[in-house]
């Protein structure tokens, strides 16, 4: 055997078996079920087992992260699913930006086969980060004011008038259900590693820790 071969089997024996999504973490950019359009779901199916645990790890990894939405598709499953939350003003860790994005208090739900129209044309441009791209923010332009229909966890339908940041999350998600990613509208020269100055503070010894808990 030669040392090539043995080095490969080496690390697949090193990596293990992969698990079965859904995931208990967040996918990274370049995992292909980030490109895929993600399927509509049976609502018939949705006391079914699997898509009972899908509801969970999305629960459990949102009050992890402290995320404002995660996609079904973040955690290795392609379905039209995702979750959004979002902090009241006073446990933000900015006054002045939730005032100034229009943020405002998001509970933890779950949103079955979301459909977006748009209700305000004008796009606003902030910066975004995604938790599968872990470090990072970019410049993204969003419309102004959506309108979301869907379904809740039990299969009620339900809607959502959303504007300012709400907005923004909303689009940021169903994004990641029609196979796309913040880097594909962002502006470039503004992409940003958001702990670029505590890496050179310590000459980049704490960079792969610090990014992968980021």
């Amino acid at each position: 055997m030669n040392l090539r071969l043995f080095k490969i089997l080496y690390q697949n024996w090193w990596r293990g078996t992969p698990p079965a999504a859904p995931y208990k973490h967040i996918v990274q950019i370049g995992d292909p079920v980030l490109r895929q359009k993600a399927r509509d779901v049976d609502p018939t199916k949705l006391n079914d087992v699997f898509i009972q645990q899908l509801f969970s790890r999305l629960y459990v990894l949102m009050k992890k992260s402290d995320a404002a939405g995660i996609a079904a598709p973040q955690i290795g499953v392609s379905l039209r699913i995702f979750a959004v939350q979002f902090p009241i003003k006073k446990k933000f860790h900015s006054p002045a930006m939730y005032d100034q994005r229009e943020m405002e208090p998001i509970p933890l739900q779950v949103w079955v086969n979301p459909v977006m129209k748009i209700l305000d044309y004008e796009k606003i441009v902030f910066d975004e980060c995604c938790e599968s791209m872990k470090g990072y923010t970019a410049n993204i332009p969003r419309y102004k004011k959506v309108l979301l229909k869907g379904l809740d966890h039990n299969g009620k339908e339900k809607s959502w008038e959303a504007k300012g940041w709400s907005a923004r999350i909303i689009q940021h998600e169903m994004d990641h259900l029609d196979g796309k990613f913040f880097t594909d509208i962002m502006d470039p020269k503004s992409l940003t590693c958001t702990v670029w100055d505590v890496v050179n503070r310590t000459e980049g010894r704490i960079y792969t820790t610090y990014m992968v808990n980021k």
